[in-house]
């Protein structure tokens, strides 16, 4: 009985212990930045421009503006929690060939941007100061919001704050906590300081609201953008794209063909 008490004892501190870490870890946890150096030269085969964006606290945001010979309209981008704009301008062709700039943001600690992202309110409020900045040279009305896995939360609350003419999700997550107790249902989700409660802000959105998952995600769990579904207006849509898991997305065929049909869409 002793033994099973001090086993019992020992697996509960290292529990403890492990639940401790991660609260005091979890930007590391959640954020897997490719730092570059501010001389690094970007090789893509597309008109770019770079973009450096003061932020309120003296830190300077970077981000890669990828521009269409006739632009309708500029995609702020809001990428996933990995890589830089390195690895992400390759998703520009996708946009620019139907015609719309795109403008990729790197976070804090992302590529060329300085500083670490340590608040969620920080995390939205970055997005914000860049959004603003682009819409110095771009009409609100053409700018259309998207973001990806770990941008659909700060995408959506920037829609619900402003007013873009369109918000497109990737891979979304109904929030981080429902996200982690689907990944690690061991791990109490009251610990998260990000909530990245996407269902939230996609309620407040009154621009037209469109979600695409891969019906064979592996990471965000299709359901969760169907649980969702209920938080939209009636006219907004959800796309499942068939056969598709969590990367790779924007080069994907049968996304760049749903895309297609939405801008077409918003034209009319």
């Amino acid at each position: 009985m002793r033994t099973i008490i001090r086993t019992t004892a020992i697996l509960l501190t290292l529990y403890l212990l492990l639940m401790s870490l991660g609260f005091f870890q979890q930007e590391s946890l959640i954020f897997f930045p490719d730092k570059l150096p501010q001389d690094h030269r970007f090789a893509f085969d597309q008109e770019f421009e770079e973009v450096f964006i003061p932020a309120g606290d003296g830190a300077t945001l970077h981000g890669l503006l990828f521009k269409a010979a006739n632009p309708k309209g500029l995609v702020f981008y809001l990428h996933g929690n990995a890589g830089s704009v390195d690895s992400w301008g390759g998703i520009a062709e996708t946009y620019t060939s139907l015609n719309y700039s795109i403008f990729i943001l790197d976070y804090r600690g992302f590529g060329k941007s300085e500083g670490k992202i340590s608040s969620e309110a920080q995390f939205y409020a970055d997005a914000q100061t860049a959004y603003t900045h682009l819409r110095t040279k771009y009409e609100e009305s053409q700018l259309i919001v998207a973001g990806y896995s770990i941008g659909t939360a700060a995408a959506a609350k920037l829609a619900a704050d402003n007013t873009p003419l369109l918000l497109i999700l990737q891979a979304p997550y109904y929030s981080l906590g429902d996200l982690m107790q689907s990944l690690y249902p061991l791990v109490p989700t009251f610990l998260l300081k990000y909530k990245f409660e996407t269902f939230r802000f996609v309620e407040q959105v009154k621009a037209p609201v469109i979600l695409f998952h891969g019906d064979q995600d592996e990471i965000i769990y299709p359901g969760s953008s169907q649980k969702l579904q209920p938080h939209l207006k009636p006219t907004d849509k959800a796309i499942f794209l068939k056969g598709i898991g969590h990367n790779g997305m924007n080069e994907n065929r049968e996304y760049q063909r749903e895309l297609a049909k939405v801008l077409a869409s918003i034209g009319k």
